[in-house]
C-alpha cells in the first residue's frame, strides 16, 4: 500500500485563473435586444462601455422588470466561503451550474477555489471556453460524443485536470469504449460515486458494488481511479446525524479502496474525497476533519455553489450558517425590481414580472421594498404580499391601506439561485447606492 501520509488537504497553488483571462472578452459584446431590461439608448455600446458609464439602476434608463445582483453581497459571500474552507482544511470546487457565469467563476478562483464543478458536458464546454483548468463533473459521463471532446481537451492541454463520477460497471465499459475509439492518450480521472441510500438519486448502493466498479476501472487503460464522492443532500429524511452517518460511509469506502490498492496512481492532488451541497457543508467539514491516514495525501473537496448569491427563501432557511452562526452569515444578493402596472382594487395589484423573470419552483418571490414612482423614495413593502405568478405578471395581495400605486417599483427577494440566474443572460451588478458597475453574463 505504500507509505502512509497524514490525511490533510493537499496544498492549493495560486488560483488557476483562466489563461489570458478570456472573461475580459465578454466586455466586448454588443448591447442589443437580446438582453432584457438594459437601457434602449445603450443599443450598440459594448458591455464594457456601458459598465464604464456607471449608470444608476433606477434613473439610468433601465426598463422593468430588471434583476439586480448586489456587488457588496457577492463579495461578502465569496470571502466568507473562502475563509470557511481554509478554516476547515477543505479544498473548494463550487458548483458552477448555479450561475453559469464565467465572471463569477473567475472571482471564485481568485478567492481560492481549487476548480469549478459541473453537472453536464455542456457546462464543462463553457468552462473550458473561458479557460477553467480544473473541472469536477459531479455526474456520470457515458456520452460518446462528449467523451471524444473530453479526450481532445485532455490531449491538447497537459495542465487541464478533469474528474468525474462512475457508478456502474456498464458505465465504465462505455467510457472505456468511447475513449479508446477517440484515441485518448491521457486517462480520465474518475471517482466512485456512493449513493445516498435506497430511493435516492444516482450512485452505487452497496460496498460490493463499489468494489466491482473500482475493479472494472482497474482493467481499463483509459480511466484512473482517484477517489470517492457523492451528494449528501440526497440522504432520505436528511438530518444532521443521518447525513454524518452517510459521510462516514463515504470515508470508509475510501479507506477500503485504498487498502485494496485501487488508488495506485492518483496524481498531484492525491486521493479525492468529495461531497458538499449548500445545505450540509458543516457536516462535511465535521466528518472530513476525521479522515484517517491514507496511502497518499487527501484532497477534501467541497462543492457548494448556491452561496455566491444565496437567496431570500430556500437557502436562507437551509444554510448551515444557521447552525453555526459564529462562523458568519451569507447575504442574499438578488433583488428583482418590477413595476406596478395595475391596481384594480384595494386588495390587489399587478407587477410586470412573472415566471419568465423570477424563480418560482421552490417559493414565490417576496415583496421587500417599494420605490415611489413619484419621487424615488424607498419604503418597506408593508401590507404587500406576492400571491402568485403568471408568465409575465406578479399577483400582489395588498392590504386596503397599503401604500402602493401604478408606477411604483417593487423590489422582491427570490428563492433558489439556480432558477434565478437561468432566466437572465446579462445581469447588472449593482452597488448599494444603485450604481451599476458591471454586467454578469450567463450561459445556460
Amino acid at each position: 500500500m505504500g507509505v502512509a501520509h497524514t490525511a490533510t488537504t493537499t496544498s492549493i497553488e495560486e488560483a488557476p485563473l483562466a489563461a489570458d483571462r478570456p472573461v475580459a472578452g465578454l466586455a466586448d459584446e454588443l448591447v442589443d435586444h437580446r438582453f432584457k431590461a438594459l437601457p434602449p439608448d445603450a443599443e450598440g455600446l459594448t458591455v464594457g462601455a456601458l459598465a464604464a458609464e456607471r449608470r444608476n439602476l433606477f434613473t439610468g434608463g433601465f426598463t422593468t422588470p430588471v434583476l439586480a445582483l448586489s456587488a457588496e453581497s457577492v463579495e461578502h459571500n465569496l470571502a466568507l466561503l473562502e475563509t470557511y474552507a481554509e478554516r476547515h482544511g477543505l479544498a473548494f470546487a463550487p458548483h458552477g451550474k448555479t450561475s453559469m457565469a464565467p465572471q463569477l467563476f473567475d472571482r471564485q478562483l481568485a478567492h481560492g477555489a481549487w476548480g469549478i464543478t459541473a453537472a453536464v458536458p455542456h457546462q464543462a464546454r463553457v468552462y473550458r471556453a473561458y479557460g477553467i483548468r480544473r473541472i469536477f463533473l459531479a455526474n456520470e459521463l457515458v456520452d460518446a460524443a462528449a467523451l471524444r471532446w473530453l479526450a481532445g481537451e485532455l490531449d491538447a492541454d497537459p495542465e487541464f485536470r478533469f474528474i468525474c463520477y462512475v457508478d456502474s460497471v456498464r458505465g465504465v465499459e462505455l467510457m472505456d469504449e468511447a475513449l479508446r475509439a477517440a484515441g485518448a492518450s491521457r486517462p480520465v480521472d474518475v471517482v466512485v460515486e456512493l449513493g445516498a441510500g435506497e430511493g435516492a438519486r444516482t450512485g452505487v448502493r452497496t460496498g460490493a458494488e463499489c468494489a466491482a466498479v473500482a475493479a472494472a476501472v482497474a482493467t481499463t487503460g483509459t480511466l484512473r481511479l482517484v477517489g470517492v464522492a457523492g451528494y449528501e443532500g440526497e440522504v432520505p429524511d436528511a438530518s444532521g446525524e443521518r447525513v454524518r452517518e452517510w459521510l462516514r460511509r463515504l470515508v470508509a469506502l475510501a479507506v477500503d479502496l485504498d487498502r485494496a490498492g485501487r488508488f495506485a496512481a492518483t496524481g498531484a492532488d492525491g486521493i479525492v474525497i468529495s461531497a458538499g451541497g449548500s445545505a450540509w457543508f458543516d457536516a462535511v467539514a465535521d466528518v472530513f476533519a476525521d479522515i484517517p491516514d491514507l496511502s497518499a495525501p487527501v484532497l477534501r473537496l467541497l462543492r457548494s455553489g448556491a452561496y455566491v448569491s444565496h437567496d431570500d427563501g430556500h437557502y436562507r432557511h437551509l444554510t448551515p450558517f444557521n447552525r453555526v452562526p459564529e462562523e458568519g452569515a451569507l447575504q442574499p444578493a438578488f433583488r428583482l425590481w418590477a413595476q406596478v402596472v395595475s391596481r384594480p382594487c384595494a386588495e390587489q395589484a399587478f407587477l410586470n414580472a412573472g415566471k419568465r423573470d423570477a424563480a418560482y419552483d421552490l417559493d414565490l418571490p417576496q415583496a421587500q421594498v417599494v420605490r415611489s414612482g413619484r419621487d424615488g423614495t424607498v419604503r418597506p413593502a408593508t401590507g404587500v404580499t406576492v400571491s402568485g405568478l403568471s408568465d409575465q405578471h406578479t399577483w400582489l395581495r395588498t392590504e386596503p391601506d397599503a401604500e402602493l400605486e401604478v408606477g411604483d417599483w417593487v423590489g422582491m427577494g427570490l428563492s433558489h439561485p439556480c432558477t434565478s440566474f437561468d432566466k437572465w443572460q446579462l445581469i447588472p451588478l449593482v452597488e448599494a447606492d444603485g450604481t451599476v458597475t458591471d454586467y454578469i453574463r450567463t450561459f445556460f
